[in-house]
C-alpha cells in the first residue's frame, strides 16, 4: 500500500490479528531462508538514485522497511533548503545522504561502530563528505551544545535489551525516555524532530514519553504492510506565550 499524507487518527495504532500475524510470522521465516544473507556479507544497493553500501553488523534499509519508507519520504521536501540536521542513529547512512541533498550540513550519529564506518563510505560514494560529518556516540552524546534544525530518528522500536551493537538497531530499554528528554536542547527555537514509529515495537511507549516532555505531535505519513504500520511523525514544542513566529 502507497504512503499517504494523514492529518487525524494515524497515532491510533492498529492490532494485527491472528491471520495477519500468522502471514508476518511466514514473511520472517523467508527473510530468514533467502534474505538474510544480504545482512551477513557488504552488498551494494540503491535507495532510489543513491548507491549505497551496506555492510555486515548494520541494518539494510532495502529489507527493513523503515529505512526505505523514511528515506522516501525525506525526499519529498521535508527537509529544508539550508538546514542544519541531525540523524540519530544513522545507520548506513541513507536518511543522512537524502538529508544532504537539501541541508546545508548533516551531523549523523549512531552506537555501533560498523555503522559508523558504514555511513563514512556512503557519504565519501555519493560524493557528499564535505556536507556529512558521521560521528560516534549514544544519542545526543557526541552534540552537547548544539541544536539542529531538523533531527532524524529512526530508533529501535522493541523494548528489551540488546544482545550487540547490531542489536542496539533494534532494542533498548531506555532509549524513548532518553531521547524525549534530550531533544529539545538540540534543536533550534524553530525546530523539529521527524521520528518513525512502528507497530512492530511499542510506538505507543514512544508516544507516552512524547507527550510527557510536552511535544506536539502530528502525523506526517503513514504506511501499512500485511502485518505492520510504519508512522513518520513530526515533534515540536509549542510556541511559548508571547513568542514570535
Amino acid at each position: 500500500m502507497p504512503e499517504m499524507p494523514v492529518q487525524e487518527a494515524a497515532l491510533n495504532f492498529p492490532h494485527f490479528g491472528a491471520a495477519r500475524t500468522a502471514i508476518g510470522k511466514l514473511l520472517y521465516w523467508r527473510y530468514r531462508l533467502f534474505q538474510q544473507r544480504r545482512h551477513d556479507a557488504a552488498v551494494l544497493e540503491r535507495i532510489g538514485d543513491c548507491p549505497l553500501l551496506v555492510m555486515p553488523g548494520v541494518l539494510n534499509p532495502r529489507l527493513t522497511r523503515s529505512g526505505g519508507f523514511f528515506a522516501s519520504q525525506l525526499s519529498t521536501g521535508l527537509v529544508s533548503r539550508g538546514s542544519e540536521v541531525l540523524d540519530m542513529g544513522t545507520g548506513s547512512g541513507v536518511c543522512a545522504i537524502v538529508a544532504a541533498h537539501q541541508a546545508r550540513r548533516v551531523v549523523a550519529v549512531d552506537i555501533n561502530p560498523a555503522a559508523v564506518r558504514c555511513a563514512r563510505i556512503n557519504a565519501l560514494l555519493n560524493h557528499l563528505e564535505d556536507r556529512i560529518e558521521v560521528t560516534h556516540g549514544d544519542l545526543f552524546a557526541p552534540v552537547q551544545g548544539r541544536r539542529f534544525d531538523i533531527v532524524l530518528f529512526n530508533p529501535p522500536f522493541v523494548h528489551g535489551t540488546p544482545s550487540n551493537d547490531a542489536d542496539r538497531a533494534w532494542r533498548s530499554t531506555d532509549v524513548a525516555e532518553r531521547f524525549a528528554e534530550g531533544l529539545t536542547g538540540h534543536l533550534t527555537p524553530t525546530g523539529f524532530a521527524l521520528v518513525v514509529l512502528s507497530t512492530y515495537g511499542d510506538p505507543g511507549r514512544f508516544v507516552r514519553h512524547f507527550r510527557r516532555c510536552g511535544f506536539e505531535m502530528t502525523p506526517v505519513a503513514v504506511r501499512t504492510f500485511i502485518n505492520e504500520q510504519l508512522t513518520l511523525v513530526r515533534l515540536q514544542q509549542p510556541p511559548r506565550s508571547g513568542s514570535v513566529q
